[in-house]
């Protein structure tokens, strides 16, 4: 039960990343050269291949995803990282949800590994500091899209029917609290998910 629950995490984890490249790839790879009509079939079947590469690798990327270099997995998270980012308009606050997924990974590779509890200490340190410090380059992109755009006070007082006005240090605050705020939850999530599931699959 262990073993599927762990092979159907990875699965989830690797799985979209093919299509994802090949649908992008296709969007991007073909805009320019194109006629617009024929850009939707091009993603359709950038889409395609990528779903049939995993038809044919998937299966095996999920027996080795342990033996991976750490630089796949660091570029795997990176690739979530810009696609949430960018899919919720620069909003960093989904991206700490991506703590999870790299903590079950890293949990997962500690219980092959049997890792003593030093070492599974040191690695949930440093996936943390690696997910918090990407985390903290996104917050700081978000947050100068936001400081640029000039009417983000009027936007928070309709979003939030606020009955004052919004003045730029306001504005500093909100960003400054809220990363912060943002930065400890996603140290703690990816800790917490490490250890988690290095203590569910080490469990007899």
């Amino acid at each position: 039960m262990k073993t599927k629950l762990e092979h159907l995490a990875l699965g989830l984890i690797l799985g979209p990343v093919a299509p994802i490249i090949g649908f992008l790839g296709a969007w991007w790879g073909t805009y320019a050269i194109l006629p617009e009509k024929w850009i939707p079939l091009s993603m359709l079947l950038g889409l395609l291949a990528g779903i049939l590469v995993d038809a044919f690798f998937l299966k095996r990327w999920v027996g080795l995803a342990y033996r991976f270099d750490p630089k796949i997995w660091m570029a795997i998270y990176l690739f979530y990282a810009a696609g949430v980012f960018g899919f919720f308009m620069g909003l960093p606050v989904f991206n700490a949800a991506l703590a999870i997924p790299a903590g079950t990974v890293i949990g997962g590779k500690l219980a092959h590994e049997k890792a003593n509890d030093a070492q599974v200490k040191i690695a949930a340190r440093k996936t943390s500091l690696f997910t918090t410090i990407v985390l903290a380059v996104i917050c700081m992109i978000s947050a100068s899209l936001a400081l640029a755009d000039p009417s983000i006070g009027t936007n928070l007082e309709g979003m939030f029917s606020l009955n004052f006005a919004v003045t730029p240090l306001m504005i500093w605050g909100i960003i400054l609290i809220g990363d912060a705020i943002l930065l400890l939850i996603n140290w703690w999530l990816t800790a917490l998910s490490t250890r988690l599931t290095y203590r569910f699959l080490r469990a007899e």
